[in-house]
Parts: C-alpha cells; structure tokens; sequence
C-alpha cells in the first residue's frame, strides 16, 4: 500500500502498543516537501530489539521522514521524500538487517487525470492513448472518449505530470490540463473571514498544513479563498472548517464557508468583460458547427419556397447571436453602454432543439439486430460424409457451412444444429423445430423426413441429404423476409413541420411590426428617453423587441412535443414491464384494430404439462407411476420429461417416500409413438395409442373414450401398460395462459378484433382458440405464411397487431404495423418487434395500446399549447413597458397583460412548455 499527498514534517504519528516511533530528521528535507507513505509487512519481527535493528537501519537512510514500526501486525509505515530516496532502496536496507519484506508494492506508483480537449471519435482517443503509453515510466494509461478525460498510472521516479501533459499536446495534438494527482485526492475552496492582516493568513495555513490528512494549502491574498488538497479516507471539509475556527484566539475570530471558486468578470477593454468574451469564444461553435444542420434544413426549405422548424430556428438563433455581436462591438468601442448580449440564448435554444431530437433517437433504442440473430441460427461447419457405391462411409470432413452443395450427405449428431434443409436417408431422432415453426414439441424423425436447417437434433443420429442451400434454405427466407419489412418503414412525418409553414411567416411578420411599433414612437418621442439604456438609441431599443419576438416565438416547446411525450411513456411503459421502442411505435399503436396472436408461448404457457391421470385398472398408485417414472427416466422427449415430474409429485402427495426406482431392462425408443421395457418380469409400454395396438395391448372402450375427450381438448394421451394390460393414462398438454380469455375479451371491449395465427395442427388450434375466445384461428402455417396473413389483414385496410414469441413470427412481427414480443421469447422476435412485453404477460398487450392512445392525445395537446404560448408570448413582446433599466436588468419588462419578463424570461418560457409537455 502507498499514498502519495503532501504534510508538514512535523505532522504527529498515530501510536498504539508495542508500535515504536522515530522521527528523523534529514538534511534533504524541506518543510512542506512532496512525501509519501509506504506500508509493508515485515516477517520475523518477534521482539523490541527486531524494531530497533530496523528503525536505526532506516534511521541512516537520506529522506526517510519517520518509519513506525508494530510489533503486534508485523508492519511497517515509513514516511520519505521520493525525491530523494526510492521505495525499493528501503525495501533493500530491510532486508539487509535479515528481515524478509511481503505485501511491499514492486514499484512507485502515482495515479493522475488529465482532460482532453478536442477528441472527436474513438481514433482520437486511441491516438492520445498511444502517446502516453509511450511515455517514460507510464504503466497504464485508460482514455474516456464519452467524457474526455483520460487516467495515467506512472512511476513518479520515472515522469511527472507535466511530462504526461506535454506528451499529449505535442505527441497526440491535443489539448490536455491536469484534473488531479495522487489516488484518492480532492479538493476543498473555503472563503475565509475575520482576516484583518497577513499574519491571520499565515496562521490558519499553518493551523492547516499541521493536519494529518491534509496534503496541500494555498491562500489567495487577494480574495481570502483557502485552496485545501485532502485525503478524504483520513479527513474531509468539515474538519478544516472546525480547525479555521479554532485557529482564532483573543480577538482574532475566523470563519470559513464553502466556495466556489469565482468567475471571470473583469473587464477586458472598455465595457467589454471576460463572461462576454467567454460567452462568444462558447457560443460560436455551438452556432455554427452544432447548429449547421438547421443551416442546411433552412436552405433546402427556402429553396422549396416553404418555411420550416429549421427556418424558424435559423431565424431566432441568428438574430440572437448577431445582435450579441453588435453588442460586443458596442461594449468593446464605448465605457458607458449597458447593453446585455444573448449568446447564451441561441445556445440554448439550438440545445433544446436537439435536445428534443435526441430524446427521440434515446427513445428508440439501438439499432436492432434481429437479421444477425437469425443468421447465428445456422451453424458455422458441418460434418460431410464421402460414401462409396454400397452407401458405406470412407471419410468424414468438416466444412464451412457456406459450401455445402445440393445432394451432400451431412452427418447431425445429438445436440447439434442441422446446417441446412434436407432429407433424413438414415437414422431416427427427434428434431426441436421451434425456433422455426414455433411447435413446442420436438418433431419425430425417421428416414424420409424433412429436416429444416437452424433447427437442433436432441437425442438421435441422423444422416441427411442437402436439399436447399444458400439463400433457397427457409432460415434464409426469413432472413430476406425480415430485412425486406425491415426497410419498408418510413418514418413518420412530424406535424410540427406543417405547423411551421403558417407558423413562420406569422412570427416574423409580428417581429417586424414589432420592431417598427417601438422604433417609430421612439424616433417621435413618444415615450421617455430615459426608457432607453445609457449609449443606445431608438433603433437598437426597438431591435430588442423586435428580436425578442423571433427568439421567444422559436418552437422549443413546439420540437419538444413529440419527443417529450414519447420519451415519458416508454419511460411509463418500461416502469409496467412494456419496453416501447419510439415514438413510430406509439403512433402506430393507437391506430390498431386487429390484434393476430401466435399460439405456443404466446396464448400458451410454452412447455408440456400434465393435466389429469386415470387409472384404468387394479394396480396401485404407487406401483402405476414407480413403473412410468423407470420407463421414460431414460427418455429426453420434452413430454416424457412432464410424465415423470408429475407422477414423482403424485407419489410425494401419497406420501411415498421411495426416491430409488426400479431399473429398467430391454429398454427401446420408438419415434413418434413412445417407448418400452422389462422392470423385473413385467413388461411395460409407455406412448401413444399407435404403441399399445403394435404391441397388441387391448383397449377398452374406457380407454378410447378418455383419449377422444382429451383430443377434443388439444391435449396429448400418454397411455401406460403394464404386463400387457392397459393401466392408466396420462393427458399432457400446453396450457393455456390464466389471463388469456380475460385480454381477448377486453380487446373486444376495445373495438379491436383477435386473430391466432399458428403453425399447430387444425385440432389443437380450434380448441385453444374456442377455450380464449378467438373465433377466427389459421392453423398449419409457416413463418412466411403468418406474415402473409398479416398482409391479407392489413390490404383490408385496417392496422394490425401481431404478439409473439418464436423465431418464427420474426417475420410477421416485423410485417405488422406494430409487433409485440413476449420477453420470455427469443433474442430474435425481441429485436425484431416494435414493442416488448417483459413480464410475457398477455395484459400488458393491453397496457401498451392503450399507453399509445393516452401518448398521441398528450402529443396533440402539447401541440396545442406549445402553439397556444408561441403566439401569446409574441403579442405580449408587442405591448412590453419598461419598469427597470440598470446594468444587471437592462430587459425586464412588463406587458400589458401584467406579465413581468426577465431578461432571461425566454429560458423561462421554454422551460414551462417543457415541463408542460412532461406532465404525463
């Protein structure tokens, strides 16, 4: 450990038992010499006599300050001027007593911030990064581009700060000024009172320095302000300021208060002072460089012979700016003229403009990356087999995915991705096809099969034959399918645009009889010379009025509408769980009519369940699921896995306390129909009907029954024999969501239609969509066929809706005029959809319509009001009476209507507007 700082050499050491202190005193040291400390653990010290072998070796040692030595923590802290001495020469003088040093820090090490002044972009950075790494005794170097500044770790025996500094100005070409040195160091200005001479000065710097903890003070003669660099781990603000008061005595009484340091406000020539000057170096960029974007808006408006935001913009913030120049010249010519310039105004001005076009963009989010999600789906090689005429293989090669060519056999072994479509010619697996086709249940397939590529093979080895490769592969499709819909949105076209092409004439002509209603009585004295400020006439007073109407009247409020609103309601969604991605998504919301809802993991929950179990003959409870569990233990089918949890929950409810099953031998997969096996001397089957009739297992007409009624209810029969009889059943199915009826009938309530759009079977379909309401239901539909849907829907003219989860309804997700993902749902349906729902809750489906409606009236409203403002503000520039001139309110004024405002009163204005168009 070390810390770097400053102390008087007098300063006390903290002591405790069995600690031995010495003081040393060099002839290398002066008072208030840079020091540091350095902490150590020393091994072996057991005795007194080990602290003295060591204090008198380091006694001897030029610029060491003090060394305390404890016996009970086997540590050592010594104070020296790096200056003079090094830390590795202390460490060496230690180890020469027959001590060993540990924790000892290998080298000095001093940590300073710089701020960089003129870096544009991340090769800017990387430049002044480059610089100081090449420095002498730099040892890490970190360069912020967001906050332009950069943090330098360096050997201060090596380099110092104005080596760093000068590097980076002279090496990068950039402007550098230091921030602060040493690990841990603030800053602290106190203004000083009860200062009747210099001696005060000199005791409280004293009183100061004399702190442990304080590492620097400077006194400002002039001003009476304390400059104080602390350790804020050892002392802070308020124990300088007690240590000030206490330093009085008799009848010298201090005082000490927290300060800012001042500004500059001295003159510079004549009437021209330094916040003027500062003002202009500030503003002129922010005008011109910052601002070029309305420049070019209001060229290209003007060139179109119509008037926009940018012309209004362009207006008043040059008006603003150039007058300020005419001031400054003023200033900077007369001693007498009280003009105040409004540099500050076309700044912010310009600012809250952008200010709104950023919220905009902030409310939007990031680019999505949808396309580069579904392109991750494939698989980056493949397994190329090279068969001989008898179909036996001769040699395996892996191969880029991208030069697989039509008719390639391609081995897929468990867990892995099937790289493109094809057909099965040897194996049998099963296949998850839900990233595609949206179907929970992982697909059976045997030679003949088709498989899709992107899709994962889970438990079997399979061998295809590549149908479709290249951009023909369905996963391809997609992709080009997403893009397409992608680029297809146009943004929306802001009304505030509109409004400005009446709005503008109208504020200029009212700046201009504004102008002339001030400057023809002045010229008539009509009004009291003494109205108009020292060295300015009619024609200057009346140009501030004038002026004053294009600056207030510039659309702040008005650009700010839109983006203030969007911004507030995505902020409100995301606190309700409903992620809105700008304000596109917002307008487009409130329009919709119709609402197409994906089925598995949208309406459903998205995972097999068991939903009841019957017995169908004498056997036990307890046997009955003993015998299911040690029969699909072995299986990996999502289904097998439902079966399994459900009979060990119904063994814990009949109190069975049996965690050890029955192996099971002889043990068979049969795909797409179940699986079978001997426990003991009892054979046992457990699947489907298709299994119980191949092993000739008779079915009662309960049996059928319990099947058909669970058919009808879109669930799945796992029936389970045992000994060759039929003993129980299991119906598995994807429940429905509780909140799904309850959301349908509430769109309904809302005037807006649902639809389900899935690509399950017709049976299971019409029973999901009859037990959530949904009386219009396509079933059996691919991803490019949901996205057609949602094109059949929309050319019937009306907006449409589209919630879900899968890969698979990326492409109408995108397609749709607004697309809601369910957060529980793919990376890809998240980033391609408008709107996320992040609770995979279906009422927020709700929320978000209606959020978008309450968003587009506020939108109106603050339209309303913004406009409302702009025009009642420029009739009251009109009517404004003098009530107060003097240097620090040259522009307060009140109009007619009792209005008092400021000479900053247009900030004021905008300031209103915008926490009008907050109100939510």
């Amino acid at each position: 450990m070390e810390l770097n700082g400053e102390a008087d050499l007098k300063s006390p050491l903290l002591q405790c038992p069995n600690d031995v202190v010495i003081t040393v005193s060099s002839p290398n040291q002066i008072l208030n010499k840079k020091i540091r400390t350095l902490v150590f653990k020393v091994l072996g010290i057991t005795c007194s006599s080990c602290v003295a072998s060591i204090e008198a070796a380091l006694g001897r040692l030029d610029g060491v300050q003090s060394v305390m030595v404890s016996v009970l923590q086997g540590q050592a802290v010594v104070k020296y001027v790096p200056e003079v001495i090094t830390a590795k020469m202390i460490k060496e003088a230690v180890e020469d007593t027959g001590f060993e040093v540990a924790e000892f820090p290998e080298q000095d090490i001093a940590m300073c911030r710089l701020r960089i002044k003129g870096m544009a972009c991340t090769s800017c950075s990387e430049s002044v990064e480059r610089a100081l790494l090449m420095v002498d005794g730099v040892k890490k170097a970190v360069v912020g581009l967001a906050l332009g500044e950069a943090k330098i770790h360096f050997d201060p025996n090596v380099t110092n700060t104005d080596r760093i500094i000068k590097a980076v100005e002279e090496d990068a070409g950039f402007g550098a000024e230091l921030i602060s040195s040493g690990n841990g160091l603030n800053k602290v200005y106190l203004k000083l009172g009860g200062i009747t001479s210099p001696h005060d000065l000199t005791v409280i710097e004293s009183s100061l320095q004399s702190l442990e903890g304080v590492n620097h003070v400077e006194i400002d003669v002039q001003e009476h302000i304390a400059t104080i660099s602390y350790e804020p781990d050892i002392i802070g603000p308020r124990s300088l300021i007690q240590r000030i008061q206490e330093a009085g005595s008799g009848p010298s009484t201090y005082q000490a208060i927290l300060y800012t340091p001042p500004r500059g406000g001295y003159k510079v020539i004549n009437m021209l002072d330094i916040g003027m000057l500062l003002r202009w170096i500030l503003c002129t960029p922010v005008q011109f460089v910052i601002g070029k974007r309305f420049y070019a808006g209001s060229y290209h408006a003007l060139r179109r012979k119509s008037a926009n935001m940018d012309v209004l913009v362009a207006l008043g913030t040059n008006s603003a700016y150039f007058y300020s120049i005419y001031i400054m010249i003023k200033a900077l010519t007369s001693e007498s003229f009280e003009g105040q310039d409004f540099f500050e105004t076309s700044s912010m001005l310009i600012s809250f403009i952008l200010l709104g076009k950023y919220l905009e963009v902030l409310a939007k989010g990031k680019t999505s990356n949808a396309l580069a999600k579904l392109t991750e789906l494939a698989p980056d090689t493949a397994c190329l087999l090279t068969l001989d005429a008898e179909g036996n293989v001769i040699s395996e090669t892996e191969i880029d995915t991208q030069l697989i060519e039509k008719n390639d056999i391609l081995k897929i072994v468990p867990g892995a991705k099937v790289p493109v479509d094809g057909l099965v010619i040897d194996g049998q697996s099963h296949v998850n096809e839900s990233m595609i086709t949206g179907e929970a249940m992982p697909v059976a397939k045997r030679p003949g099969d088709k498989v899709i590529g992107g899709t994962v093979n889970e438990n079997g080895y399979i061998r295809i034959r590549a149908t479709h490769v290249g951009s023909e592969t369905a996963l391809s499709q997609i992709v080009e399918l997403v893009e397409a819909a992608q680029l297809a949105k146009a943004p929306v076209q802001k009304l505030a645009d509109q409004i400005s092409k009446f709005f503008v004439p109208t504020v200029v002509l009212a700046a201009l009889l504004t102008w002339l209603g001030w400057f023809i009585p002045g010229q008539a004295g009509l009004y009291p010379r003494a109205w108009i400020p020292t060295a300015m006439d009619a024609f200057e007073f009346a140009l501030q009025f004038g002026i004053s109407v294009l600056v207030v009247a510039c659309p702040c409020a008005l650009g700010l509408a839109t983006p203030t609103a969007v911004m507030v309601a995505t902020g409100k969604g995301a606190s309700l769980g409903v992620l809105i991605k700008g304000g596109n998504a917002l307008e487009n919301a409130h329009k919709v009519k119709t609402v197409v809802f994906d089925k598995t993991g949208t309406l459903t929950v998205g995972k097999p369940t068991v939903v009841s179990s019957v017995l169908f003959s004498e056997v036990s409870i307890e046997d009955f699921c003993n015998m299911t569990i040690a029969a699909e233990a072995n299986s990996e089918h999502p289904i097998a896995k439902a079966v399994v949890e459900h009979a060990k929950m119904s063994l814990q409810k009949h109190g069975s306390k049996n965690d050890h099953f029955t192996e099971v031998k002889e043990f068979e997969v049969h795909p797409g129909a179940g699986v079978s096996g001997k426990i003991g001397e009892r054979a046992v089957l457990v699947g489907k009907q298709r299994l119980m009739r191949f092993f000739n297992v008779p079915l009662g007409s309960e049996v059928d029954r319990y099947v058909l009624e669970n058919e009808h209810l879109a669930r799945t029969c796992v029936l389970v024999a045992i000994g060759g009889t039929a003993a129980g059943a299991f119906a598995v199915t994807d429940p429905v969501k509780p909140e799904a009826a309850r959301v349908i009938s509430y769109l309904h309530s809302m005037s807006i239609s649902s639809v389900m759009v899935t690509g399950d079977n017709w049976a299971t379909a019409s029973a999901i969509g009859k037990q959530v309401g949904i009386q219009k239901v396509f079933a059996e539909t691919d991803p490019l066929g949901k996205a057609d849907k949602i094109k059949e829907l929309q050319l019937q003219g009306t907006s449409v809706a589209m919630v879900g989860d899968g890969i698979n309804d990326s492409p109408a997700l995108v397609a749709a005029d607004v697309g809601m993902a369910i957060g529980a749902g793919t990376d890809v349906a998240i980033e391609a959809a408008d709107v996320v729902l992040m609770k995979s809750n279906l009422e927020d489906v709700v929320t978000a319509l209606d959020l978008s409606r309450k968003t587009m009236s506020r939108i109106r409203i603050n339209y309303v009001w913004a406009l409302g403002y702009n025009v009642l503000d420029a009739d009251c520039c009109r009517s404004f009476v003098p009530i107060h001139w003097n240097t620090s309110s040259p522009l307060a004024c009140r109009c007619m209507h009792g209005c008092i405002i400021h000479k900053r009163g247009l900030f004021v204005s905008s300031t209103a507007i915008l926490q009008e168009t907050f109100a939510f």
